[in-house]
């Protein structure tokens, strides 16, 4: 399987050249959306895509949130050659064109970033089997122990329970965001990050007491707690890997029942 990245990031075809919001962008790409699921639906079922791939051609799905999507195209590096050049002739009817600098190519076992996770099919561990992981992107965790260092660097005339309170809201947003993934690994490294950054939060707002006597006085136990705010552990987001609602999402486009 090949894939094309497609992020957008689209720019106006006017020759000011600005970018547009994503909420123009939304409308304005659902000429794809219609274009890919005509090229969909020109097979009418599973085995028929297969005899179509076995006789040399292609199939792809567009993903696509707001102006941000992949083209996810089963076939050859012609066809992923074909079908770049097909979504920019899609989108040049609408007067926008592809970002260069952010659209890339890319096989799915070198995986590719998509709206902060990064996909990549490899072998499972235990096993011989292939399946297709989605993680936390580098540059997500990157992003997110950058925000931490930030509200835990200089400033200690806040009490600790209102920085957890402030670290606790970030963090557990990023966890829900990602516990759809493969993010177990992610999460240890964001706490152990964070639990450290914490500690030497501590020693700074207290330079002269000892660090016995610090976590007598801010932890319960190994977690840091103060006022009965207790730090957010990423660990205990439960994950739910996988889960697909597509098919039961209710959409105001649903066609009413023939009477």
């Amino acid at each position: 399987m090949t894939e094309l990245g497609q992020n957008t990031d689209t720019h106006s075809g006017t020759p000011q050249g600005g970018i547009l919001s994503p909420l123009l962008a939304n409308i304005a790409l659902s000429a794809l959306d219609d274009h890919f699921q005509a090229r969909w639906d020109e097979h009418k079922s599973g085995s028929d895509r297969l005899r179509h791939r076995q006789r040399g051609g292609a199939t792809c799905r567009l993903v696509r949130y707001a102006d941000d999507f992949v083209v996810l195209v089963n076939g050859e590096q012609r066809h992923l050659e074909h079908v770049q050049t097909e979504t920019a002739a899609v989108l040049a009817t609408v007067g926008l064109v592809l970002a260069p600098e952010k659209t890339r190519t890319c096989h799915i076992d070198e995986g590719f970033d998509f709206l902060g996770f990064h996909i990549q099919r490899h072998t499972q561990k235990g096993s011989t089997r292939q399946l297709v992981y989605s993680y936390p992107s580098k540059q997500s965790l990157k992003k997110i122990r950058w925000k931490v260092k930030q509200l835990t660097k200089g400033v200690t005339h806040q009490t600790a329970d209102q920085l957890f309170n402030r670290l606790n809201r970030m963090l557990r947003g990023w966890a829900q965001y990602f516990r759809h993934g493969s993010s177990s690994a992610a999460y240890h490294n964001l706490q152990n990050y964070t639990w450290w950054r914490i500690w030497y939060w501590l020693r700074k707002k207290h330079p002269r007491t000892p660090g016995r006597t610090i976590i007598g006085r801010y932890y319960n136990g190994w977690t840091p707690e103060y006022n009965g705010v207790q730090l957010f552990s990423p660990t205990t987001m439960t994950i739910e890997r996988y889960r697909y609602r597509g098919t039961r999402i209710q959409t105001p486009w649903n066609k009413p029942a023939a009477v």
